[in-house]
């Protein structure tokens, strides 16, 4: 089995950039999702920005030029905004902004695991609010750390990261809750322990999907227009070499080079953003508007998530050395599980409501 594809997403929801070589940590692969992008509602409160809500996110490209992210907004061919000189100049975002302490702070509540980041800055909000239409404003995680709140997510033996406990700050979002939850057993090496978090990953930091259930997914759709990878939005594709569709279902280990594995504990669940056209920055028309109702009929195989289809795995590096994977690399399924595993993440659970006494 050989390593395909790597893609890495330092904005999060918008495109992909694929790699030849990546650099793999604990956080995914580097400078993967440290950003993201916020709705500025009129109230003053924030709306995260994924690609299901917001599908105008895949009009816009981003590239990694040397400590910089260079994002482009392709203008759709019918316009979803008013036409804006800053639509057709690049934005540079630095990989890592300096002097943080100087920046706004922002509280993110994201899939309920809630985290401190800050607003990187006045030019990248006008510029991203001129190309969607409404006011945008663009965070970096930086010191920030999200908690794994699915027990089934975390990887063997480890317990959750410690994120800062949010508190209000310029245009903070409502909720500091955190899901509390039974941790397991904590392994012999506690420093690794605690170096279980996340950046703006939605739940683990590494997505695994396989080229043979991407071609199952193909045969549904007329042939002119097969499914593409990039709409399911991978870290790392293998070519599963002979495995059946969905054979992934069940790996609960890759080993990697160097001895190294990678630890796959839940399955990622679909939404509306496979249906996405990356073109028009809206719902797809015809066929490539229906791919997830497609899965909906038989991959909807995960007893914790009934209502939504399964393609990938979510998954963590073991140790806590960086490693470099390259396009090509050979891997292998090192432990298989007998069941599939159940999703528990409380993505659509609410903060409790203090009741008056």
């Amino acid at each position: 089995m050989k390593v395909t594809a790597l893609y890495v997403y330092p904005i999060k929801g918008l495109r992909a950039i694929p790699l030849t070589t990546a650099t793999f940590t604990r956080q995914g692969i580097s400078h993967d999702r440290t950003f993201m992008l916020l709705q500025v509602l009129e109230s003053g409160s924030l709306k995260r920005m994924q690609l299901s809500d917001f599908p105008a996110c895949a009009l816009f490209e981003q590239e990694l030029v040397d400590d910089t992210i260079r994002v482009r907004y392709h203008v759709p061919e019918v316009p979803l905004a008013p036409d804006h000189p800053l639509q057709h100049q690049p934005l540079s975002v630095p990989l890592t902004p300096e002097d943080l302490a100087s920046l706004d702070e922002v509280d993110v509540d994201l899939h309920n695991s809630p985290v401190r980041a800050r607003r990187v800055g006045d030019a990248q909000d006008a510029w991203f609010s001129a190309c969607f239409g409404f006011p945008t404003t663009l965070v970096y995680i930086g010191d920030g750390r999200r908690a794994v709140v699915g027990p089934n997510f975390l990887p063997p033996g480890s317990g959750s990261g410690a994120p800062t406990k949010p508190s209000t700050g310029w245009l903070s979002s409502v909720s500091s809750y955190v899901t509390s939850f039974t941790q397991p057993t904590a392994p012999a090496d506690e420093e690794e322990q605690n170096d279980v978090w996340l950046t703006f990953t939605d739940c683990a930091p590494f997505l695994v999907t396989s080229e043979a259930s991407l071609a199952a997914v193909s045969a549904r759709l007329p042939p002119v227009a097969p499914a593409e990878m990039i709409k399911f939005r991978p870290n790392v594709v293998v070519d599963a070499d002979g495995a059946g569709a969905w054979d992934e279902d069940f790996w609960a280990e890759l080993g990697l080079p160097g001895d190294r594995r990678l630890q796959l504990t839940a399955n990622c669940v679909r939404c509306t953003s496979l249906n996405v056209d990356y073109a028009t920055g809206r719902t797809a028309q015809g066929e490539a508007g229906t791919v997830l109702k497609k899965l909906m009929k038989d991959r909807r195989v995960d007893k914790g998530s009934r209502w939504s289809p399964v393609f990938g795995r979510y998954a963590f590096l073991a140790g806590r050395d960086p490693l470099v994977v390259r396009v090509g690399d050979e891997v292998g399924v090192v432990r298989r599980n007998e069941e599939r595993s159940v999703y528990d993440w409380p993505m659509h659970s609410k903060p409790p409501v203090k009741r008056p006494a």
